[in-house]
């Protein structure tokens, strides 16, 4: 496929998860402006989240890309979240494809706020090593890795359990949150990686405004996250990782949007130099109910 085709899938890809996105009803909502790390709040009951982000990054070795993804955030109970994703890339003058697709559950260890609120976040991946959303770094990845043609990398698809564990405080406004990762590849012989993802965040100010507006401060949610790869159970360590810096901004619209940026940053040789990230969410309240009162009625 070629760079202007690739390219026109893109943006045709983006066109249908917004068209799906206004169909939703609307819902107001307080969402984090993290996109890599994860802080302590789940889904509520019966809602259902639909996200579209995507990443462009650029390669030293290779073609930069535009990698996109879609997710489905259903929240099963009060202490269950579950989530789909859909993942797809376009390498400028190389192809579009279809890279696999992540089972995400997230599970709250304890009922009320503490000073720490552990959650436990479990995932399936059935990906390609084509896959370049790098939703999170585990390892010994580095630039290098994404750099050969699609058609090489794609030939591989991996199958992985993923584990996280997520913990998050929220103290005046602030919140801090800490992802320590460990992810195993199914296939026989391959050893444990391991990762962190490390988020802060604030509201502009906590108090809201008397009457309804798009550009209050206190919809706009800002921060920063750094996040990379520890190694593996071969050899544990920063050498041979990557890892990134990216300030974080979540705008909270009245009538159920956010739109999320984050320009992200290498820090090292193995890193690449520029990650760009921005999504588009819509929040489906009682959407179980929803669906339930349809089926009743036929």
């Amino acid at each position: 496929m070629s760079g202007h085709r690739a390219i026109d899938f893109a943006r045709l890809w983006m066109l249908s998860v917004s068209l799906a996105l206004v169909c939703a009803a609307r819902v107001s909502a307080q969402e984090s402006p993290y996109i890599v790390t994860y802080d302590h709040y789940l889904e509520e009951p019966g809602n259902l989240e639909i996200e579209g982000f995507w990443l462009y990054g650029t390669q030293r070795e290779g073609n930069p890309f535009d990698a996109f993804w879609v997710e489905f955030e259903y929240g099963v109970k009060a202490w269950w979240t579950t989530e789909i994703y859909i993942d797809g890339q376009t390498t400028l003058h190389d192809s579009t494809l279809f890279t696999g697709f992540r089972w995400e559950n997230r599970f709250r260890l304890l009922d009320r706020e503490h000073v720490v609120n552990p959650v436990l976040y479990v995932e399936y991946e059935q990906i390609s090593e084509a896959d370049k959303i790098l939703k999170e770094i585990e390892g010994h990845d580095v630039e290098a890795d994404q750099a050969p043609p699609n058609s090489v990398l794609a030939s591989t698809v991996d199958h992985e359990l993923e584990f996280k564990l997520l913990l998050s405080k929220t103290w005046n406004g602030w919140n801090v949150a800490v992802n320590p990762l460990a992810t195993k590849n199914l296939s026989p012989g391959e050893p444990w990686e391991f990762g962190y993802a490390i988020g802060v965040s604030r509201p502009l100010r906590l108090k809201a405004s008397s009457h309804s507006c798009s550009l209050c401060p206190e919809n706009f949610v800002v921060g920063a996250e750094i996040y990379g790869g520890l190694g593996d159970t071969e050899q544990f360590g920063f050498v041979d990782t990557s890892h990134y810096l990216a300030p974080v901004m979540a705008w909270n619209l009245p009538s159920g949007w956010t739109i999320r940026f984050s320009p992200g940053f290498g820090l090292n040789e193995n890193s690449h130099r520029v990650l760009i990230r921005g999504g588009l969410s819509y929040e489906i309240g009682e959407f179980s109910d929803k669906v339930s009162h349809i089926f009743a009625r036929r």
